[in-house]
């Protein structure tokens, strides 16, 4: 009997399985077989179950449309022991990544939901197709010698972020014939994440998206010679952009339609730029704006050294290649995180600067951004600018955060999808002077959504007005909420960009986080102009390594309310942020360089509070963390202020100088006792 237990019968449940879906009369296909191209291909592009190149190959496959003729890939996996189903974390989650968030290859090759779901991301990463039924079914004989069984069945999609989430209980697969498939769908697309979870399977993306920026920058930066610091960023916005794709429009790039061959018009780097431009074309994006890409990207992507063929290959394909393998998963489930700024930083760590003004542009970490945003007070109905954008992180957090707010308050499908349209095109604007960086802020909003119309590659102190910069360009940006992280080399400590923006602004909120040197001392008289219409509401102190491994200074965000002069007895709120609950790290192969230790969530929370409504908000934070206090608004040195500490002694103090006193001259009158001892005995 033991011998029996032990034995697979995986057969069985494949024969028993198969059955089911042949008396439906499915068009079913068995592990050799072909679906089609798209998803043989991307099955055979993905790593797999070992972690090798190619070779997954699940079981059974189907392709079954909806009445709205939208097609499911299914993906079944068979298993032939007993518990060998699924295995979840412990957040009841198909367990498919270690704690150092790699692929767990046992977990994946040993149970029949977590190889379906597998391959699903195979289909996630490398096609069209964004939503995807897994399936497992495993079983064993038991002690009758009856055939017993277990079915899983997942939903796979972009809306979770590839994760994966249980649909129901069944018990054969009569929910894929023809005459069920709709309702089953039907009660797909009622599967909902909470915040919670979403957040979560997005923390960990974000992790698993920054050992791949690692792996990737590493493999570049080693191994593909003669691709100077721009090359890299324009081979990576050019491949996303190529490999994006518009349904029905604008056929994604694939690895295999380049060819490396050296005709002219038909080269590598031609046949990319022409699927930018008509990915362009379909964006409709300004014609100024189309342009300026094209011939920023044309120059590296024509060059001949990257275009031409070693061993039938050209450098060009082998960085796409490159590309697409390691990052093409994250930016096609739509992660809304500020992408390219990750790739920005990632790609910069690996370079040897010493005086290049790149090492003055620092982005804002995603967590930093948000807390900007909410301090900024915006929402579906700001106008947001930003006047040293970089990769548009903080556009991002504002854009997205303007979105979730409308979702929050439209409830008419199609007046909030005018308001998203209308978030996105008019309602951000941004400047980046340096034309590499500019170009992850276009790329960072195309990915999150298109809102790169006012992305301006201009100098905001020199050239810029306070105009649209396409669309209407004979009016002014409306700006009621300005978010930024300048550049702290720039005059003021990058004071000079606060006050210019406010100067154009009438009402709203402002939130900067600057190096902290501009509030005592190094910006009177930049601080002193911005005083005499705005209002300081707070100054909080970040922690020291807030920017560990790109930049070791100490930084505050200040907090302002436009168009109100500053009162000498206007009360500042001085909050000591330093203990932020995140532990931050600088190992090069650590998995995760941030962990919250502390709560770090609930802080963050409660300083967006404590800033808005006050003392009353005090919980995590100690009173000895959080000051209210004046500043003088002609001073403009001021603004860096902690809680007074008293250092008058009290009763307790003279208590415990009297007990130590004693302490010490009852040890002494010890000491001397023993010598007196000691002489006695000789």
């Amino acid at each position: 009997m033991a011998t029996k237990t032990n034995k697979s019968v995986e057969p069985n449940i494949a024969d028993l399985a198969n059955g089911w879906l042949k008396s439906y009369n499915l068009q079913y296909k068995l592990e050799q077989e072909s679906l089609n191209d798209e998803i043989d291909k991307a099955l055979n592009d993905y790593f797999s179950k070992n972690g090798g190149s190619g070779g997954n190959r699940p079981d059974t496959k189907l392709l079954i449309s909806d009445k709205n003729l939208n097609y499911y890939p299914i993906l079944i996996e068979y298993k032939g022991y007993k518990d060998k189903l699924v295995k979840l974390n412990s957040d009841n989650q198909v367990e498919n990544k270690n704690s150092k968030n790699e692929p767990n290859f046992k977990n994946i090759n040993s149970y029949a939901v977590n190889g379906a779901v597998h391959y699903a991301n195979a289909l996630l990463h490398h096609t069209s197709y964004t939503d995807i039924i897994a399936i497992g079914m495993t079983g064993f004989k038991n002690e009758k010698d009856e055939l017993e069984y277990s079915i899983g069945v997942y939903y796979v999609s972009k809306s979770n972020l590839g994760v994966g989430q249980k649909i129901g209980e069944y018990t054969d697969f009569s929910f894929l014939k023809k005459e069920n498939f709709d309702d089953f769908i039907e009660k797909v697309k009622q599967l909902q994440l909470t915040p919670e979870e979403i957040e979560k399977i997005k923390e960990a993306r974000e992790k698993e998206i920054d050992m791949s920026l690692v792996k990737l920058n590493n493999d570049i930066y080693q191994n593909e010679k003669g691709l100077g610091e721009n090359d890299r960023v324009y081979l990576v916005a050019s491949s996303i952009i190529a490999t994006i794709g518009i349904p029905g429009k604008v056929k994604p790039l694939e690895k295999s339609d380049l060819k490396s061959s050296e005709e002219e018009g038909f080269r590598d780097g031609d046949i990319i730029l022409s699927k930018i431009k008509s990915f362009l074309n379909e964006k409709k994006l300004p014609d100024s704006k189309k342009k300026l890409i094209i011939r920023t990207l044309q120059n590296t992507l024509t060059t001949d050294n990257i275009n031409k063929p070693h061993n039938k290959e050209s450098q060009l394909k082998r960085v796409f290649t490159k590309i697409v393998d390691d990052l093409g998963i994250y930016y096609k489930i739509g992660l809304t995180t500020d992408f390219t700024g990750k790739l920005f930083n990632e790609m910069y760590s690996w370079l040897g600067f010493t005086q290049d003004k790149l090492n003055d542009v620092v982005l804002t970490p995603s967590y930093v951004a948000n807390l900007l945003v909410k301090l900024a007070r915006i929402n579906k109905d700001s106008y947001v600018w930003d006047f040293a954008t970089g990769s548009a992180g903080l556009l991002v957090a504002a854009m997205n955060e303007m979105i979730i707010d409308a979702k929050n308050s439209i409830k008419s499908p199609e007046e909030l999808a005018r308001k998203k349209i209308e978030i996105k095109a008019n309602q951000l604007l941004g400047l980046e002077i340096l034309s590499s960086v500019y170009m992850l802020a276009i790329l960072n909003m195309i990915l999150m959504g298109d809102g790169s119309s006012n992305i301006l590659n201009k100098d905001s102190l020199k050239e810029f007005e306070g105009y649209y910069g396409f669309g209407k360009t004979d009016k002014k940006f409306p700006a009621n909420a300005f978010i930024l992280n300048p550049p702290y080399s720039a005059p003021g400590n990058g004071m000079i960009f606060v006050e210019k923006a406010l100067s154009m602004m009438k009402s709203g909120y402002a939130a900067i986080i600057i190096q902290n040197s501009a509030g005592s001392g190094k910006a009177i008289e930049y601080n002193k102009k911005i005083l005499e219409h705005n209002t300081l509401l707070a100054s909080i102190k970040m922690p020291i390594d807030l920017f560990i491994g790109k930049a070791s200074v100490q930084t505050n965000i200040y907090v302002f309310r436009i168009g109100e002069p500053h009162e000498k007895d206007e009360i500042v709120k001085f909050i000591d942020f330093s203990n932020d609950g995140y532990t931050r790290t600088n190992r090069k192969k650590s998995s995760n360089n941030l962990k919250d230790t502390g709560n770090a969530r609930g802080r963050y929370k409660e300083v967006i509070d404590l800033v808005r409504f006050g003392r009353k908000k005090l919980n995590l934070l100690t009173p000895e963390e959080y000051y209210e206090g004046t500043i003088d608004p002609k001073n403009g040195a001021d603004w860096n202020q902690s809680a007074p500490v008293d250092t008058k002694p009290g009763l307790n103090d003279f208590k415990k100088t009297v007990a130590d006193y004693l302490a010490w001259e009852v040890s002494n009158l010890l000491k001397q006792e023993k010598k007196e001892d000691e002489k006695v005995g000789k």
